[in-house]
C-alpha cells in the first residue's frame, strides 16, 4: 500500500472513531474489532497488519489532539523519552 492510501485510511478510521466516541487510549480489542474489519476489507490486509493500523490510528489521534507546543515538555506521555 502506498503512503497516500495508507494515510487516507488512517484519517478515515480516525474519523469513524471520533464519530463513535472511541477514546484515544482505548485498548479493548472487542471495541476496536469494527475498525480492524473495515481496514481488512478496504486494504486487503491480514488480521495482524490491520490491528497494527488500528493502533497506529489511535496514536495518530492522540498526537493530533495534543498541544503541539508541549510535545517536547510532555514527550514522556507518548513514550518519546524527552527530558
Amino acid at each position: 500500500m502506498d503512503t497516500a492510501r495508507h494515510n487516507a485510511e488512517i484519517e478515515k478510521i480516525a474519523n469513524l472513531m471520533v464519530h463513535d466516541d472511541i477514546p484515544t487510549d482505548e485498548q479493548d480489542a472487542s471495541k476496536l474489532q469494527k475498525y480492524r474489519d473495515v481496514i481488512m476489507r478496504d486494504c486487503n490486509l491480514d488480521d495482524g497488519a490491520a490491528m497494527d493500523m488500528v493502533y497506529e490510528t489511535l496514536l495518530y489521534r492522540k498526537l493530533k489532539s495534543a498541544d503541539s507546543g508541549g510535545l517536547l515538555d510532555k514527550g514522556n506521555e507518548f513514550g518519546a523519552g524527552f527530558s
